[in-house]
């Protein structure tokens, strides 16, 4: 299979990045055909990660690019090509980047990023993000059950955690949990090797294989002052992170599109049937073309996302939660359609990894629930509508 090419880019969105920008997107394309895209479905059958990729993907220079100055369409057109090579790389990527070193960015106080940055954008030390809970998901803004209350310069953390990206692997991870005495959200920049952490892999994924999410279950962990995360004093923090994380993810469901447009377009043109190719029939173009369609809708409303995101961080404009709701709701679902119509196409070929069909169709069942489920995430936009809340 040759390596993705920029085709479903129909309305020239790249168009409006800075030449520096497309030169180093056109960097990571390279890479991505060579290091990535003709081990991926090997890594995602095996269930195992390529820990031998990550100094090669760190050489790339790509870690939290709004914070090296690249623009956030920029950000967003990387996160989307990493998912159109592998849905598993692009995860890793997001957790480590655009939330373990982000938060470092955001709530690490000058120590902290002294001692913990450097090594994290080398990729010489891996972050995870954990929040998620084995109980609670959608609800955990609420019910947050894993605790932590303050003795001496130290603190001591009980409870658990599910879902972790990165977890059985990484060095670190962002940990929220519940103060004791104050009821509010605490962060910590945790050793993963603490004694009193438990790190157990999650076996038997039908998506996402190559990503290693983990149970933790934390055991009177003494964590020191000095990994606090100074600046943070309510969920409303977290949430500054989850608005991003949520874009980002919006930008997962268009890679895969892309993905699910690059097989299924190749596949119609090369796969005859009755002395022809298959694309010369009505059903497989219109097929195709509903695939490219929802593609471009959900690259341009992405597109939108990131200028609005640019107002923001210079000042002019806001961006809220609901915007970036819309997004992932809107671009999931298209999303699902899309990878269905591809996986078709490819007829019985669709069900194996070999052609890739089935991987993406796959993986898009992880987009489609994480960060915020397509439910939740509409409930959140009908909320802005309406006024009215669904769910407490």
């Amino acid at each position: 299979m040759s390596a993705p090419h920029a085709g479903a880019d129909f309305y020239h969105v790249e168009a409006w990045l800075a030449e520096h920008e497309r030169s180093k997107l056109a960097e990571l394309r390279e890479f991505l055909a060579r290091e990535v895209l003709p081990h991926a479905s090997r890594w995602w059958d095996a269930a195992s990660f390529p820990v031998d990729l990550l100094p090669k993907l760190a050489a790339l220079g790509l870690s939290a690019p709004i914070q090296q100055g690249y623009s956030p369409l920029f950000q967003g057109l990387v996160i989307a090509e990493l998912t159109r090579a592998d849905t598993s790389i692009a995860t890793f990527f997001m957790v480590h980047h655009d939330l373990y070193v982000e938060a470092l960015h955001q709530f690490g106080t000058p120590e902290q990023q002294q001692r913990l940055l450097g090594p994290a954008q080398a990729l010489e030390e891996t972050g995870a993000f954990a929040l998620t809970e084995p109980e609670h998901g959608s609800d955990i803004s609420a019910r947050m059950e894993t605790t932590v209350r303050r003795d001496g310069d130290d603190w001591i953390l009980n409870g658990r955690k599910r879902w972790i990206g990165n977890g059985t692997f990484c060095d670190r991870m962002v940990l929220w949990c519940t103060d004791e005495s104050t009821g509010e959200v605490r962060g910590f920049f945790l050793d993963a090797n603490a004694p009193g952490v438990t790190r157990t892999r999650i076996e038997n994924k039908i998506a996402l294989r190559t990503v290693q999410n983990a149970d933790l279950v934390f055991q009177d962990v003494r964590v020191p002052e000095s990994d606090r995360m100074q600046g943070v004093a309510s969920f409303n923090d977290v949430k500054r992170l989850l608005l991003g994380s949520r874009i980002m993810v919006a930008w997962q469901a268009v890679g895969q599109q892309l993905a699910a447009f690059d097989v299924a377009s190749a596949y119609a043109r090369e796969r005859e049937q009755f002395g022809r190719p298959i694309g010369a029939n009505q059903l497989v173009q219109g097929q195709l073309v509903q695939i490219l369609g929802n593609a471009v809708s959900s690259m341009s409303m992405l597109a939108q996302l990131a200028h609005l995101q640019r107002m923001s961080l210079d000042h002019d404009g806001s961006l809220e939660m609901p915007q970036a709701a819309l997004a992932k709701s809107f671009t999931s679902a298209r999303m699902r359609e899309s990878v269905a119509l591809a996986r078709s196409i490819l007829g019985g070929n669709g069900i194996v990894t070999d052609y890739r069909a089935a991987k993406i169709f796959a993986d898009a069942e992880a987009i489609f629930t994480y960060e915020g489920s397509f439910e939740v995430n509409t409930l959140i936009v009908g909320r802005d509508i309406t006024g009215i809340s669904a769910f407490k």
